[in-house]
């Protein structure tokens, strides 16, 4: 049993469905990305093959969120190579918008994990 259990305290990760749900929002980002044109200098940003990222984004969240700890490295060090700027940074958090929109992540959730979605995109910022 971890703290969190023995306090009763409930994670983002378990409040919002747990992996399923991680899944869900992890897919749902890349598959909005891919098919919509708003964000296509977001999507320029990463290779062809989004599985790869489809798995880091969805281990990183799950640890973040509170759930199992999957990610291995460090999230900043891993997008220094990108160059990221305003544009790309409104378009990474509009997508992650619409994904949680389109997922069905709960409304308390969403109210508690966007502004930490802000300051993380604003911490990649590199340009």
């Amino acid at each position: 049993m971890d703290k969190d259990e023995a306090k009763g305290e409930v994670t983002p990760y378990e409040f919002m469905g747990g992996e399923a749900a991680v899944r869900r929002l992890t897919d749902a980002f890349y598959d909005i990305m891919e098919r919509e044109p708003d964000f296509a200098l977001l999507r320029a940003l990463h290779a062809a093959d989004l599985a790869p990222m489809r798995w880091r984004l969805f281990a990183f969240l799950s640890g973040w969120l509170g759930g199992p700890r999957l990610y291995a490295g460090c999230v900043m060090s891993g997008h220094t190579r990108i160059a990221i700027g305003p544009q790309a940074r409104d378009e990474w958090l509009a997508c992650m918008d619409r994904a949680m929109a389109e997922s069905e992540v709960h409304e308390a959730v969403g109210a508690l994990i966007a502004p930490a979605f802000a300051r993380m995109a604003e911490a990649m910022r590199n340009r």
